[in-house]
């Protein structure tokens, strides 16, 4: 049996280390509209961002979580390491993240005719990869 899937996105929750910093990457440096925010069971609240049909979520817990994701990117750690949002403007995407002081772990880089990436890092560590098809 498959999955019957219902829905042609996912979400992906994030749990944040520095909710401000985050909440500050998601809507301003990537510009992903806010959705809305809503308290957690048992302490802190989810901030939904949309990616297209997708929702970011970004939460910020209360108590904090004890243990923080290996840093590294895709070489730190086995597990999720990094998710794509593909986009129709890349190179303006990386410059206005440039200009907020976003890190970027890879610059523009065309990895096979017509697909174009470039990968940053959250203020947590966290990697989204940007994905530009020409």
């Amino acid at each position: 049996m498959a999955v019957d899937i219902t829905k042609p996105s996912i979400d992906l929750g994030i749990i944040a280390i520095d909710i401000d910093a985050m909440m500050t990457f998601y809507g301003q440096t990537l510009g992903l509209p806010l959705e809305g925010s809503m308290p957690m069971p048992g302490g802190g609240t989810m901030n939904r961002f949309k990616a297209g049909d997708s929702v970011i979520k970004v939460i910020s817990l209360e108590p904090q979580a004890e243990a923080a994701a290996p840093p590294g990117g895709i070489r730190g750690a086995t597990g999720y390491r990094y998710w794509t949002i593909t986009v129709s403007n890349l190179p303006e995407c990386i410059e206005k993240a440039d200009a907020a002081g976003a890190k970027i772990i890879v610059r523009s880089k065309e990895v096979r005719p017509g697909i174009t990436i470039a990968i940053l890092a959250d203020p947590d560590g966290n990697w989204v990869e940007l994905l530009q098809m020409s």
